[in-house]
């Protein structure tokens, strides 16, 4: 059997700067889902409003995060912004800035989408029962919108967390990268150590995302 190179992440401290590596990818994906929600409630909220300037810059908001790719986002904000306008921003700053600046833009285009799938009858049902606005929101649409979002978002949080392999490009020190460190520094004595030490990478990423994707079918199948 050909030696598939796993044997160097049992050398030194190797396997623990895997994961501590992935703990930094998990991090920042955490705390920009955190943010993109947040916000993405809010600016869901106001893309069903009747105000059409509110709507525009919303919607050239959401074509930009979309035409735009992540990794040219990371490279803006962090090196060139920090160069135009003379900041000392972190690189996971910067990360957690690009990701919550997509992720607000995908949450609330979400929020958006189930808010309006809800049949007006539920809103002129409620007004018929001598409910106020904000008691329909609170008791009928927002349940109903969460119900809607939860299987949705769930998978926007497991894209994230596969998307930030992309912040080794401005200098994190993340699971690949680690993994990259690993390889280089066994190039001599495992030279296939490549092989071995990215199928790990893979099946970290599998172990955190695979339980996320699971619990979005459970919940969608639970609510249809």
């Amino acid at each position: 059997m050909p030696n598939l190179g796993i044997d160097v992440l049992f050398k030194g401290k190797n396997f623990l700067r895997l994961l501590g590596g992935l703990w930094a990818a998990v991090r920042i994906s955490l705390i920009s889902v955190a943010i993109s929600i947040a916000l993405g409630l809010v600016m869901g909220m106001l893309m069903t409003s009747q105000n059409k300037i509110l709507k525009a810059v919303f919607r050239v908001y959401l074509e930009v995060v979309r035409i735009m790719p992540q990794l040219v986002l990371l490279f803006i904000v962090y090196f060139g912004t920090t160069r135009v306008f003379g900041w000392d921003l972190s690189a996971e700053y910067a990360a957690i800035i690009v990701f919550s600046f997509w992720g607000v833009a995908e949450m609330g285009d979400l929020v958006r989408g189930a808010l309006i799938s809800i049949p007006k009858i539920q809103y002129e049902s409620a007004q018929a029962l001598g409910m106020t606005g904000l008691q329909i929101y609170l008791y009928v649409i927002l349940p109903q919108t969460i119900r809607r979002l939860i299987p949705l978002s769930i998978n926007l949080i497991t894209r994230m967390i596969k998307t930030t392999s992309l912040v080794m490009m401005i200098g994190i020190v993340e699971v690949l990268k680690v993994a990259q460190q690993i390889i280089e520094a066994n190039r001599r004595t495992s030279p296939n150590a490549a092989f071995g030490v990215f199928a790990v990478v893979f099946l970290l990423y599998f172990i955190v995302c695979w339980p996320i994707s699971r619990l979005a079918a459970y919940l969608e199948r639970r609510w249809s």
